[in-house]
């Protein structure tokens, strides 16, 4: 199969006059062959999403470079109601040109706009900082953003994954649901990135998943990093439950395991669909045929509607069950859970075992062959 760039181009491109002059907003004004709109402030290019009648998709048309003015790395936004698992995030950019009708990044910024952060040299230098700790840390790029959507504009991840070759105790997770892998082959990256998707049903990703690589493409560019020595990763998240979802769940796992290796999966994370209340009508106006919005959900601990747990036990038990079928070993680990959860789905607390970001570093350490002093 060839993989095709997963390349959702922006419309408009919108320059923050601050930054007009730069390397990196030259070389994507050539790629996208866009002229671009220099602005003073963001509240100029929010406003023009905030006015089109579609605002997310409009957010999602628009490139704005700007510099980030906050802190480049950052603590996973957890909740002290369910079980953290002590990730850093590489603050890249935000939201995403994909379209995924439960994405939560839809209701998370106001308003959702692409943004594109361009002071590479502040995040490298900050990211300098944070590898000369001696501890084992985790960190990805794709928590408020696709990982590699920008690839096609900028390829940035070329640059970070020789920073953390360098290095033997920090992993770099790159987390996707696109085929944009082109730019990751033929680096020496030392087994200290892991390339990771987010994976779901082929009916989920045909229906409510717009613009993303098939599960069949997701699992094939799987498949090629392995080939490459990439360590690889399967992010289960969100689970939506629906009639027959359960054997489409267990039918990705085989898909999965019938084209990489146990041996060089590092995690899998599984995590039932949660959401703020905001996210409700989003969902009903973008997406109307959508029956994602219409669950069996009650309010958690965090304020998020969720599942009710027994439906949430049932569903993580059995995608749990295939797994340990082809992979016996592998870590497979529950995103924003509590004791009770993890119990009933994987027959133990985190608290048993070190806690969750203990299990995450030694398996990090275990497949990434990191060695912090």
């Amino acid at each position: 199969m060839n993989l095709q760039l997963n390349d959702t181009r922006p419309r408009k491109l919108y320059i923050d006059i601050e930054v007009v002059d730069s390397p990196v907003v030259r070389a994507i004004k050539s790629r996208l062959n866009l002229p671009g709109r220099v602005v003073e402030k963001a509240e100029d290019v929010y406003r023009q999403v905030r006015s089109a009648s579609d605002p997310i998709q409009a957010g999602k048309e628009t490139l704005f470079l700007t510099k980030n003015r906050g802190p480049f790395i950052r603590s996973c936004p957890g909740t002290r109601a369910y079980r953290c698992c002590g990730y850093k995030i590489l603050h890249i950019g935000t939201f995403c040109s994909l379209d995924c009708s439960y994405c939560i990044l839809q209701s998370y910024f106001h308003p959702p706009v692409l943004q594109y952060f361009v002071n590479h040299s502040d995040l490298i230098d900050e990211l300098e900082v944070f590898l000369s700790s001696e501890k084992i840390q985790r960190i990805g790029t794709g928590e408020f953003t696709d990982s590699l959507i920008w690839e096609p504009w900028f390829p940035l991840s070329a640059e970070l994954i020789d920073r953390f070759a360098h290095q033997s105790h920090a992993v770099l997770e790159l987390k996707t649901k696109t085929t944009n892998i082109q730019g990751l082959k033929n680096l020496p990256h030392n087994q200290k990135t892991i390339v990771a998707w987010s994976v779901n049903s082929e009916y989920m990703i045909s229906g409510q998943e717009r613009h993303t690589a098939s599960l069949e493409e997701r699992v094939m560019a799987a498949a090629t990093c392995e080939r490459w020595g990439y360590p690889l990763a399967f992010h289960f998240d969100p689970l939506i439950v629906y009639d027959g979802c359960i054997a489409d769940y267990q039918n990705v796992v085989d898909r999965l395991f019938s084209a990489v290796s146990p041996s060089r999966l590092v995690w899998i994370s599984l995590g039932a669909f949660r959401f703020t209340p905001p996210l409700k009508p989003l969902i009903q106006r973008r997406f109307p045929d959508s029956t994602i919005p219409y669950g069996e959900f009650i309010p958690g601990k965090d304020g998020k509607m969720r599942y009710f747990k027994p439906i949430r036990i049932e569903l993580f038990r059995a995608v749990v069950d295939r797994i340990r079928k082809w992979a016996p070993e592998v870590l497979i680990y529950l995103c924003m859970e509590d004791d009770e959860v993890w119990e009933k789905t994987l027959g133990f607390r985190p608290f048993e075992r070190a806690g969750l970001s203990h299990m995450l570093d030694r398996r990090a350490a275990q497949v990434c062959k990191l060695s912090p002093q």
